[in-house]
């Protein structure tokens, strides 16, 4: 029996880690085809790479393709166990099947690992109806982009944003973004919130509730290095995505066995308005900072962070 158990045990494991190299592994993926085709630009081989990588940033990318699904289902179902990630819903009787959320989850870190647990195949959340925004540049960028369109996610953009929330989605978003990143230190959670009106103001818009998330242990996964200075900074909006250097298990794209603790707290009810006010879109944004703290607050200690700080700029 316990031979079978190790067995079934690392059965699971290189499940976990192929499904979160499917997941991840296209970031890593495009810099060594670059490398590649700029080292052989005289080969046949690699002029025919670059032209089939073109061609897979422009190819339409249909969520819904049976292949993909299937993909989808395997990387949600098992990438979570490799970490693993540990799923907090504070008050699940507070969420009605029926209606749209703003999951806001934070911290980014070096990639906002902890959402792959809210997405739709793998059923932490008790909702069905749900979409994850991320940076435009990503669904510029081969492979990767077929990947994440089947796991759910979407080009983050105002009008799309709102347009998922009329059609009853709820949204998955990391409001700290690009920015977040520009301030992350070793040892530290580390939010940039307190210039992030947009997506409040887009709750407000649509009578949507906030919901706040926090996901311990994502800073971690990743051994990382990043450059500074007003030029980095620039560059990083520019682009949309904060270029960095990072690494994981072996020095591939395979995060380290690091727990994740996502913990999701209780809407935030707000009344709908269609042109909310400055202060208005000011004094809810307070409101859910306040909530984000708090929900950071009640869980750091089971998390296993009871003494890192938590700075929100």
């Amino acid at each position: 029996m316990a031979v079978l158990k190790q067995q079934q045990e690392q059965g699971q494991s290189l499940r976990s880690m192929l499904a979160v190299l499917i997941w991840l592994g296209a970031i890593h993926l495009n810099s060594l085809v670059a490398l590649l085709v700029i080292t052989n630009l005289r080969s046949s081989w690699a002029i025919a790479l670059l032209a089939t990588f073109l061609l897979l940033m422009v190819v339409p990318c249909d969520p819904y393709n049976p292949v993909g699904m299937r993909i989808a289902k395997f990387v949600c179902q098992n990438a979570p166990q490799h970490f693993p990630i540990k799923f907090t819903v504070e008050d699940e009787a507070a969420f009605d099947p029926n209606r749209a959320y703003v999951f806001a989850a934070e911290p980014h870190s070096v990639l906002p690992l902890g959402i792959i647990s809210m997405c739709n195949y793998t059923g932490y959340l008790p909702l069905t109806n749900i979409k994850a925004l991320a940076s435009s540049a990503i669904f510029y960028t081969p492979v990767l982009r077929q990947i994440w369109t089947w796991l759910g996610l979407v080009p983050a953009s105002r009008k799309g944003f709102a347009k998922l929330l009329e059609q009853r989605y709820s949204c998955i978003i990391v409001p700290g973004g690009v920015q977040e990143c520009l301030y992350m230190q070793e040892g530290h959670e580390v939010v940039f919130l307190k210039q992030r009106y947009g997506f409040v103001r887009i709750a407000l818009e649509a009578g949507v509730p906030l919901v706040p998330v926090f996901c311990f242990g994502q800073t971690n996964a990743f051994h990382w290095w990043k450059p500074s200075g007003k030029w980095y900074n620039q560059i990083s909006r520019t682009l949309g995505f904060t270029p960095l250097v990072f690494w994981g298990m072996y020095g591939s794209p395979i995060p380290y066995r690091q727990p994740i603790h996502v913990a999701v707290g209780r809407p935030i009810e707000v009344e709908k308005v269609l042109q909310p006010s400055k202060e208005k879109v000011a004094e809810v944004l307070e409101r859910f900072i306040t909530a984000l703290e708090e929900l950071y607050q009640k869980h750091k200690e089971d998390a296993g962070y009871k003494n890192t700080p938590l700075h929100i700029y």
